[in-house]
């Protein structure tokens, strides 16, 4: 009768240390994206450059990288637009699936669905996973991008050009922001690569 008690311990005990140490290696394999943040997306109503709604549920479940631009900016969005091409094209040649590019007007008055149709086309952006963002205020996009993706955005009562920051962020399947990263100069085009690996 002990030995029966002695083997039920043995094999308890056993048992436990198994869960334990299961527990400890998945924990040990899961990732983390390096100097990440985790900033949930309010949920927003946009127009895209086909002219149709679009809002945060378009994007459940897919990893995406996003950035603000307007498209009669003079200096900084060009570059940046360019820039998201190339990784848009370093994401296809990678092979990754579910990756889609999201870029914001900050200048919705302007920038009409057929504006935004027409500045995507003269950048070679491939719109089967890109969307340009329009059909909101001028009000609600300054909140928006203040308020959800901590970054500043103003269009000044005189002039054409709407001041803005140059980043590129990456927003994981739950629609939370993982990280940003600089969209205009040196873009660490490997490390987003890697990142979105790491999501999925």
């Amino acid at each position: 009768m002990k030995k029966f008690v002695g083997d039920k311990m043995k094999i308890r005990v056993a048992a436990i240390f198994f869960v334990i140490t299961a527990l400890l290696l998945s924990a040990c394999g899961k990732k983390e994206i390096e100097n990440g943040v985790d900033w949930p997306v309010k949920d927003f109503t946009a127009t895209n450059q086909a002219n149709q709604s679009f809002g945060l549920k378009d994007l459940k479940g897919k990893v995406w990288v996003s950035a603000f631009i307007f498209t009669t900016c003079a200096d900084v969005c060009p570059p940046m637009t360019s820039n998201m091409v190339k990784l848009q094209k370093m994401v296809k040649d990678e092979g990754l699936k579910d990756v889609e590019f999201v870029s914001f007007s900050v200048d919705p008055t302007v920038d009409k669905p057929d504006v935004l149709t027409r500045y995507a086309k003269q950048f070679g952006a491939d719109l089967n996973n890109w969307t340009f963002l329009t059909g909101y205020s001028q009000e609600f996009i300054e909140k928006f991008a203040s308020k959800t993706f901590k970054t500043f955005v103003k269009k000044p009562d005189e002039g054409n050009q709407v001041i803005h920051q140059t980043y590129i962020y990456l927003v994981d399947q739950k629609g939370h922001i993982k990280k940003s990263y600089n969209g205009f100069k040196d873009v660490p085009y490997d490390e987003i690569i890697n990142d979105i690996k790491t999501l999925q």
